[in-house]
């Protein structure tokens, strides 16, 4: 009876240690829901929509995209600042398909000249998040 007991027990945390796929990304999802601060019936859409079947292809072109980025980083053998930029810039949606010649809209022009006062590049933290707040609402 105790091994019987004992075994039960033993299959049951191994159960539930091995998280599958659709555990990983329902923790994805949560994280996102988070970011985005949603909540209520906002919250319950986005999560139906982030967990359906349909966003499988996404996500697993975006851990090919970063599989392809890493290997990259790793034959360019790059280390630290370095790598955290060109993984950045490898993993940006500008590399998601081929330069389509599309403007930039209004607030992708405006973000770059905010982005590119001088000012903005000597702030940090809470100091930026303002000046890039009134930089953008044209104040």
């Amino acid at each position: 009876m105790k091994k019987l007991i004992l075994t039960i027990l033993m299959t049951t945390f191994c159960l539930s240690a091995n998280a599958g796929p659709q555990q990983e990304k329902m923790k994805a999802c949560n994280a996102d829901a988070a970011k985005k601060e949603l909540a209520g019936d906002a919250r319950k859409v986005f999560m139906k929509d982030c967990l359906s079947t349909k966003n499988d292809s996404a996500m697993h072109s975006q851990q090919d995209k970063m599989k392809m980025c890493n290997a990259d980083a790793g034959k360019k053998e790059l280390k630290g600042d370095e790598r955290k930029a060109f993984m950045k810039d490898c993993l940006s949606s500008k590399h998601d398909a081929p330069m389509a010649a599309s403007p930039m809209t209004a607030q992708q022009s405006k973000m770059k000249t905010c982005n590119a006062d001088p000012k903005a590049k000597t702030l940090k933290g809470d100091e930026r998040k303002a000046f890039m707040k009134s930089c953008l609402s044209g104040s």
